[in-house]
């Protein structure tokens, strides 16, 4: 008696590679786009194992698979003699609000409407791939690493249905020997999961689905037949592929009656099917029927399902992307030009790993920067924790642990996928005499920090001392460095950024000669360094100045000296809440720059301060935004006053005699090596010979030794 036809419906199979690949496509490609996108599935023929327990046969389900090459469109992509390749539809959702209130009714219907155009179709090359799609509805939750996901395999309601005549049965009690031979060869060679075939003398002649009425003109209904690989192990139910091709056949072809051979594993499982419609199917109907086919969750019930890679997941790897998660979110909202990879991929170099470096280095890492390394000759004392945040009270300990890798230590504590190095470097300064015995010593420290140098493309200059900064200031303007500077006071700060020379084939004759200066428009010329507007050389003042209150008079603010210090000077004596904002500040700068068009070469977007000139102001809105940086204005340097929590953006010209990046001082640095550079550290007075400010000096001194002080004019 015949008994109606059900189907194995599918079921999803989804494996963590293709969540990864979702991530990864949502974090740089779809952002927060919910359009479709095209997606890649595939299902195998019908697989069985043996229960080692009892010995019987169990079945494998009838799955539809997704991994990490479903995003992966490539037309040529051929199923293999075992395995179909299907094309789906995935829509990624940006919340689960989203998600739970999708028309998924529609969304199914949409697909359904496809394959009735398709199974209505006169065209001589519809393949049966193309009359099963599928959809996946997904939410991704980023944050704690959770897939929300719904699948559906759009199917043609067909009513009334199809029947079977009979029971299903092995084919080696059907069909020939030649003919099974002729199908398992059609199965090797096909590229298509569905196949007509009729009697020939070599056993089955085949041909596509879309020839049916001409391929079937002569043949008698018994003998019509359907060959397919079909993914369902059920003894009775053929795989969910296998209804839309039937209602094709039906439909376009007015198949009414077929022999079904469902190719299944090599364990002599295929199955032989007559099948006939309802009485009333050979009228087919106008209108589309109603489409079914949406996944059934975990409990049995229509339904999403949840996967939750988070337990299975590196959480080094985690932690990658969700810091990277924290980013890409603002450039999706706000910011769809900045240049996240250029900051990630930024080496930077701290020199000072106290309380500047601790919080210079925090900054960095939210920015996503990967490679920090910082160097420091001192280890951790008991007053540092409670102001330097990547060190506690047990680095304090048995003498201090060494400040710069501690410092690294923590950073990876905090973040493990940063590439953090510390580094125990002492940097010679000048006005420093070296004792002989240190000699060799100085040579191999300052070799090492122009490795680093070169190595890095940024460099932090947050030391606690105005000299210690002068030998990374010289080789950060040879090797065209974007060296940025942060200094301390009470209650004021100083960020800047030195200039950084043009390289030598676009540089003018005379790098150092001033820009053509237009009031109230940026400044285009060479930027000075945090020597540039000294005029008297960097050394140990306490030492080599003790008593001259001229010359005492002409150190700048911001600037330390190292010998003979007061409690108070060996101390850094600010407000506790200047160092973070400082900073903060500087490596916003950094960013910026970064996402500059000229990069490190960027001009100050600030207009000139001139004597006796108060520092304009200029906002974002004053600048073309096709020639600055997306984040706003490019200073030069900022000065902060907490007293009045008031910020003040100057911009400064190179000085032709700096001590620290003059063309004079760089070339001396090139030419003579270390050599300059010790008779830098012997002679507090060398870099002002060498510079000419020693005659500068000399000459404004005599002219005000012959100023009259006492206010009256001179009597004839």
């Amino acid at each position: 008696m015949p008994t109606p036809l059900q189907f194995a419906p599918f079921s999803s199979s989804i494996s963590p590679s293709f969540w990864q690949s979702l991530t990864t496509l949502k974090l740089q490609v779809l952002k927060l786009s919910d359009e479709p996108v095209p997606i890649t599935g595939s299902y195998s023929k019908a697989r069985t194992v043996k229960d080692r327990l009892t010995g019987d046969e169990v079945g494998m389900g009838c799955v539809l698979e997704l991994d990490e090459r479903a995003f992966e469109q490539s037309s040529t992509k051929a199923p293999s003699a075992d395995r179909v390749s299907v094309q789906g539809i995935l829509r990624n959702y940006n919340t689960i609000e989203d998600f739970k209130n999708a028309d998924k009714t529609a969304l199914l219907d949409s697909l359904g409407d496809e394959i009735w155009s398709r199974v209505n179709s006169s065209s001589s090359d519809v393949e049966a791939e193309a009359l099963n799609p599928f959809l996946v509805l997904t939410f991704a939750d980023l944050k704690k690493y959770r897939y929300y996901y719904w699948c559906g395999f759009p199917a043609l309601l067909q009513k009334p249905g199809w029947e079977t005549e009979g029971e299903w049965r092995s084919s080696s009690g059907v069909l020939s020997e030649e003919q099974i031979s002729a199908v398992n060869a059609r199965q090797q060679a096909s590229s298509s999961s569905f196949t007509l075939a009729k009697p020939s003398s070599n056993g089955f002649a085949f041909s596509p689905i879309s020839s049916a009425s001409t391929f079937f003109a002569d043949v008698p209904a018994a003998e019509r037949t359907l060959v397919f690989l079909d993914p369902s192990s059920h003894a009775s139910a053929p795989g969910w592929p296998l209804r839309n091709v039937l209602t094709y056949l039906n439909r376009s072809h007015s198949v009414s009656e077929i022999r079904v051979v469902a190719v299944r594993d090599s364990s002599s499982r295929t199955a032989i099917l007559k099948l006939k419609p309802s009485e009333a199917s050979t009228s087919a109907p106008e209108s589309r029927p109603s489409v079914v086919g949406w996944g059934k969750n975990d409990k049995g019930k229509l339904g999403p399902r949840m996967a939750n890679l988070a337990p299975l997941m590196d959480p080094t790897k985690l932690a990658d992307q969700a810091v990277d998660l924290n980013l890409q979110l603002m450039r999706w909202r706000i910011m769809p030009s900045l240049d996240l990879e250029k900051v990630k991929n930024t080496k930077v170099l701290l020199l000072g790993a106290g309380t500047l470096g601790c919080y210079v280095a925090r900054t960095l890492m939210a920015w996503g920067v990967r490679k920090i390394t910082l160097v420091d000759s001192s280890t951790v004392s008991f007053s540092n924790p409670v102001r330097q945040p990547l060190f506690d009270f047990e680095d304090s300990l048995n003498g201090g642990k060494p400040k710069a890798e501690a410092a690294a230590a923590a950073l990876k504590r905090v973040y493990p996928g940063v590439d953090a190095t510390g580094v125990s470097l002492s940097i010679p300064m000048p006005g420093h005499p070296l004792a002989p015995a240190v000699l060799e010593q100085t040579k191999a420290d300052v070799k090492q920090l122009e490795q680093l140098i070169e190595e890095h493309d940024v460099v932090y200059l947050l030391m606690d001392s105005r000299e210690s900064r002068w030998l990374p200031t010289v080789i950060g303007a040879s090797k065209r460095k974007l060296v940025m500077n942060v200094a301390l006071g009470f209650d004021t700060f100083l960020v800047m950024r030195h200039g950084v020379p043009a390289p030598a084939a676009s540089a003018p004759a005379a790098v150092n000669e001033p820009a053509q200066v237009t009031p109230g428009t940026p400044y285009t010329g060479r930027l000075g360094c945090y020597y540039c507007n000294d005029i008297v050389a960097p050394m140990d003042v306490s030492s080599a100045l003790r008593g001259s209150r001229s010359r005492l008079s002409l150190i700048p603010c911001f600037s330390q000296s190292l010998t003979d210090r007061t409690l108070d000077q060996m101390c850094t004596v600010t407000r506790p809440g200047i160092a973070s904002i400082a900073s903060s500040t500087a490596v916003e700068l950094m960013v910026s720059i970064l996402q500059h068009p000229k990069g490190s070469l960027a001009p100050s977007d600030i207009p000139l301060t001139t004597a006796g000139a108060a520092p304009q102001t200029q906002t974002s809105a004053d600048v073309d935004p096709s020639t600055s940086s997306p984040l706003g204005i490019v200073p030069h340097q900022i000065r902060g006053f907490l007293a009045q929590f008031n910020n003040l953006k100057i911009t400064g010209q190179a000085y032709d005699r700096c001590t620290g990046c003059s063309d004079t001082i760089v070339s001396a640095y090139e030419n003579d090596g270390f050599e300059m550079l010790v008779q830098a550290f012997a002679d507090a007075k060398y870099l002002e010979r060498l510079t000419g400010l020693d005659k500068m000096e000399e000459e404004t001194e005599a002219m005000m030794e012959g100023l009259d002080w006492s206010g009256s004019e001179n009597e004839e």
